[in-house]
């Protein structure tokens, strides 16, 4: 697996950024590649939950909660990603108090198809472009946490 990993320091209570993040259905309000999620579970979200999250170039992927900690963050597993050429993936979120502030960790772990060629591509394409799809989700939730605050 290729481990990809980006953090960004928050100026913001965990509980503030917990806030957003724990509105699980609705990660478009903050991540700019996601123009729609269709709820694919109801009820309380925790493990299992599961959505569809589309994308801006008309693709989609469904995640499923693999481990959710109140206040602290989540795993997910993604599947059905087609579009992408990945055998397996898995993306983790982290919220670590420092101070009065909050340092959100986002990881994404990739096992990437054809054999050395996937994994060189893995390597390089893939973690420049997944490298700036975390950091825009990244400053995205920080610009949603900041307007919740002044609202």
């Amino acid at each position: 697996m290729i481990h990809h990993e980006r953090n960004l320091t928050i100026d913001a209570a965990p509980e503030s950024v917990w806030a957003v993040l724990s509105q699980y259905m609705h990660i478009d309000a903050f991540a700019p590649q996601i123009t729609s999620v269709d709820a694919l579970t109801y009820g309380e979200v925790g493990k299992g939950s599961k959505r569809r999250n589309h994308f801006a170039n008309g693709t989609s992927v469904v995640e499923e909660v693999t481990a959710w900690k109140p206040g602290s963050g989540y795993t997910v597993k993604l599947s059905e990603m087609a579009a992408m050429p990945l055998h397996e993936a898995s993306s983790e979120i982290r919220i670590t108090p420092i101070g009065g502030k909050s340092k959100v960790t986002w990881t994404f772990n990739y096992r990437v198809k054809y054999g050395p060629i996937g994994w060189l591509m893995g390597q390089t394409m893939m973690k420049m472009m997944m490298g700036k799809i975390i950091v825009a989700n990244l400053q995205g939730l920080s610009e949603k946490v900041r307007l919740g605050r002044s609202e």
